[in-house]
């Protein structure tokens, strides 16, 4: 087949070479898959114990769940609001009119409290034990360092290099190389061109392997929009106009939740401000979309149901509540502010967001034990630094400062909203090359290996908070690579 690029060979080698990676891994992937299947005469297991294997884990989740729940309806009673409810008419033209400047609404909502913070949610994970382990068993008397206490495999920085071998320092990365000015700026040039063809190739598994050393600016949101399937075609854009129907149509309880979360978050930073119409207009449909559901197939987590008015109890009379069963917390918004940074268009930004919720996302704020769940990123996060960090470990547990309790907020998004907007875009590339939010823990630990000489000097959590108050300025790349490959950490 003749090139489209008649003078770059190098660039189709390259291509190629991509091309052949993502085949290669898609093999690995369902080797593994049929290696790890149970055998024909094995009973099957039931669905639960497909979406989280270990006992524990599902009870903890459960119980998380139901206080959520609980959280929501007592606020629902208290305030004398009610979950759901139908808007009069003139409402639903005056919100139809104000669409697209819902951010000039100044609503009351002091009354409302977000339902959970994530140090709430910390503190569940702290607690959670396996009531089949044994602790004293443990080789390492540092396991008890730590705030995590359950035994999962987490990698160590050798099985990490090796999932990770595109982030070695002899590879090209975006986020490092293109800011060496080495003229005529080569590896980027050739770089953006190999992107352009994965792109007009529409090579779904190529554009994930190729985000794996970053996407050029003008490349990402379609680069992105392919590695996620996310293609907003007409029915696409039908289905975003049926969920703005029906947010102009009902009134939710959650949809306070939303406007106080972006009030208080997303409003309030200097990157993300300017797009808090879109950060409205997107929740608010999310929040009525059925099609989420889907993901609770895989998800530990189980939608949560509301009755009736005067049916509690009847479960005839139960519903998933809000429809598309996931109930925002303080910072939910900031999952998807930085993607307003890449769409523009509402039906677009909306397909790209539901699509990084329902693959990464949900896995934040849901306990299990999957290797990209939060757990295992706090344990993998605990590990590195007790590994590689032991001094700087055991001096902020001794002063009432445990790591885990500055980095977790960072995790839980993703670093969203502390790093500036350029340098996160970097790190969501990469989790989405790796299909993996474990690149999310390794940075956390980089960032405390990287203000280690300051973090030996402090004496309480306060002035531990206040040098790592900032990361605005750091450099995602060269920290990733550091921790990983030059061993400092």
């Amino acid at each position: 087949m003749p090139s489209r690029y008649p003078r770059s060979s190098a660039h189709d080698h390259r291509y190629h070479e991509l091309h052949n990676q993502a085949e290669e891994e898609l093999a690995r992937t369902l080797m593994y898959s049929e290696l790890h299947a149970l055998p024909p005469s094995h009973p099957a297991a039931p669905p639960e114990h497909l979406k989280e294997p270990l006992a524990y884990m599902r009870k903890a989740q459960a119980g998380w769940e139901k206080r959520v729940l609980k959280s929501l309806n007592s606020m629902s009673t208290e305030l004398g609001v009610p979950l759901a409810r139908m808007r009069p008419a003139v409402e639903q033209k005056e919100l139809m009119n104000k669409w697209n400047e819902m951010g000039t609404d100044e609503p009351d909502l002091s009354r409302f409290r977000p339902v959970y913070a994530p140090k709430d949610f910390l503190e569940v994970l702290i607690s959670l034990r396996n009531p089949n382990h044994d602790s004293s068993e443990d080789v390492s008397a540092r396991s008890h360092w730590g705030l995590i206490q359950v035994p999962l495999n987490v990698r160590d920085i050798p099985q990490l290099r090796r999932a990770y071998s595109e982030l070695n320092l002899a590879t090209g990365q975006l986020g490092i190389d293109d800011h060496a000015h080495v003229p005529p700026d080569l590896f980027e040039n050739d770089y953006v061109q190999i992107g352009k063809k994965v792109v007009l190739d529409q090579d779904s598994a190529a554009a994930q392997q190729y985000s794996r050393q970053g996407c050029p600016t003008g490349l990402r949101a379609d680069l992105w929009a392919l590695i996620l399937n996310s293609t907003n075609q007409p029915p696409d854009v039908m289905h975003y106009e049926q969920l703005k129907a029906g947010v102009i149509q009902h009134d939710l309880l959650v949809d306070n939740l939303i406007y106080k979360d972006v009030k208080l978050t997303a409003s309030n930073d200097d990157y993300y401000f300017v797009f808090e119409d879109f950060l409205y207009q997107v929740l608010l449909c999310f929040s009525r979309d059925t099609a989420v559901l889907e993901h609770f197939k895989y998800n530990s987590a189980t939608p949560p149901k509301s009755y009736i008015q005067g049916k509690v109890g009847d479960e005839e009379c139960a519903v998933v509540y809000p429809p598309n069963g996931v109930i925002p917390f303080h910072g939910f918004s900031m999952y998807v502010a930085p993607l307003c940074f890449l769409y523009n268009e509402p039906s677009k930004l909306y397909s790209v967001f539901r699509e990084m919720y329902t693959r990464f996302f949900f896995r934040l704020h849901s306990i299990s034990s999957c290797p990209s769940g939060i757990v295992s990123l706090c344990l993998q996060f605990e590990r590195l630094l007790q590994t590689h960090l032991p001094q700087l470990f055991y001096h902020l547990r001794q002063i009432g400062a445990q790591p885990l309790r500055i980095a977790f907020k960072w995790m839980v998004r993703a670093f969203s909203g502390y790093l500036s907007t350029d340098q996160l875009l970097l790190l969501w590339d990469r989790i989405l090359g790796y299909d993996s939010l474990e690149v999310v823990a390794v940075l956390a630990a980089a960032v405390f290996a990287f203000r280690a000489e300051n973090l030996m000097e402090v004496t309480s959590l306060a002035s531990a908070e206040a040098v790592l108050a900032d990361l605005s300025t750091l450099k995602v790349m060269p920290l990733i690579q550091i921790s990983l490959f030059a061993s400092a950490i």
